[in-house]
């Protein structure tokens, strides 16, 4: 290992150990609450173009699975961690979270107080910051910070290049999934519960999409601003009240801008495993795995059609709405979680409900892409 520097764009400086990749990174540092799943989080979409400080600290200790990550591809920038174990005690590893991080150009730090960088971003919120060798002069290192200019197209860079399919036995439903970073647990409990899936890029066009007589639209998750993706949006607005439409996280977001919600980017986010959301409908508490910086506005639902269903228990923020009349069903958190909480299931027993009032079954038997 060689010496590493985390630079803030606050100007403060943590020195420590590199691992992973040995190029510098710059990126939007958050930070994630979970004590397992970083390679869910080193593997998911959403997390594009963002340096993730790890609040948990041992970090590495059960190495990487084959079967076990989120995406194809791998889109983080950078991993800081309190401390890092090379040596993985687990019979199903196959790689070190380093030689992963090396091999896809995401850099790493070690020996860092992240106890004090967790605090630091909840109190003034993300911010860029930048991984870099240990022994470069801090103030260039800061002009080149400073002055840099991120990514807002993350959705772009993420999404499939072209269409996939991903089916299963005995298929009662046909769902087109609109890829803003889609997670593959995401397809894998879409196929469990009998649907066969077409994965599109996320600037499908209509006829594209209506080629494969879909019961149901679904919106993935996916980084950044949901501005920045209008081509959702007004898919959105065609096929409202035509099939059945769900959205995750992104997805969720982008429901409210097609009905004329607004959203707006948090403070730092949430990023983590252990978060509290009430059900309005049966004043249940759910446990859930969330992932996002930017949210929906719960005053401006008010005359869009969207009905709000969760909030969350922490901070009041929306974390679900429906249109009933529609069967329009938006979630800000992840029920798909591989390495999270698993009280969200019933979601998905909700839209095939849709899809099967719109005759999902019966359509089943007669389109067979």
């Amino acid at each position: 290992m060689i010496e590493k520097m985390l630079i803030l764009e606050n100007g403060k400086v943590y020195r420590g150990m590199g691992f992973g990749s040995k190029e510098t990174r710059i990126a939007e540092l958050v930070f994630n609450t979970s004590m397992v799943g970083y390679q869910e989080i080193l593997s998911d979409p959403s997390y594009c173009g963002q340096i993730v400080v790890m609040s948990y600290p041992l970090i590495g200790n059960y190495g990487l699975t084959d079967e076990d990550y989120e995406s194809k591809n791998i889109a983080i920038a950078g991993f800081v961690v309190r401390e890092y174990n090379d040596s993985p005690s687990n019979f199903r590893y196959t790689q070190t979270l380093g030689e992963v991080m090396k091999e896809n150009q995401v850099a790493g730090i070690s020996g860092l107080d992240t106890r004090e960088i967790v605090r630091t971003i909840r109190d003034f919120g993300s911010m860029k910051a930048m991984i870099t060798d240990g022994d470069r002069p801090v103030d260039e290192c800061l002009v080149e910070l400073r002055s840099a200019i991120l990514n807002t197209n993350q959705v772009k860079m993420v999404t499939s290049p072209k269409i996939w399919y991903a089916r299963t036995r005995n298929p009662m439903y046909t769902i087109v999934a609109i890829d803003c970073g889609i997670k593959l647990n995401i397809v894998r409990k879409f196929n469990a519960h009998g649907c066969n899936v077409v994965i599109v890029p996320y600037d499908v066009s209509v006829g594209v999409i209506e080629r494969f007589k879909p019961d149901g639209l679904f919106l993935s998750n996916g980084p950044g601003n949901p501005e920045d993706v209008p081509e959702v949006v007004e898919l959105v607005k065609y096929f409202k009240g035509k099939i059945p439409i769900m959205g995750i996280c992104l997805g969720h977001q982008i429901i409210g801008l097609a009905y004329g919600a607004r959203t707006y980017k948090m403070l730092f986010g949430h990023r983590g495993a252990n978060h509290p959301v009430l059900n309005l409908k049966t004043d249940k508490i759910e446990i859930t795995s969330q992932n996002h910086s930017y949210a929906l506005d719960k005053k401006s639902l008010e005359n869009t059609g969207l009905t709000l269903t969760h909030v969350n228990v922490i901070d009041g923020e929306a974390e679900g709405v429906e249109d009933v009349k529609n069967k329009v069903m938006g979630i800000q958190y992840h029920p798909e979680s591989a390495a999270g909480p698993e009280d969200s299931e019933y979601l998905y027993n909700i839209f095939t409900d849709l899809m099967d009032s719109m005759g999902g079954r019966k359509n089943a038997e007669t389109n067979r892409y």
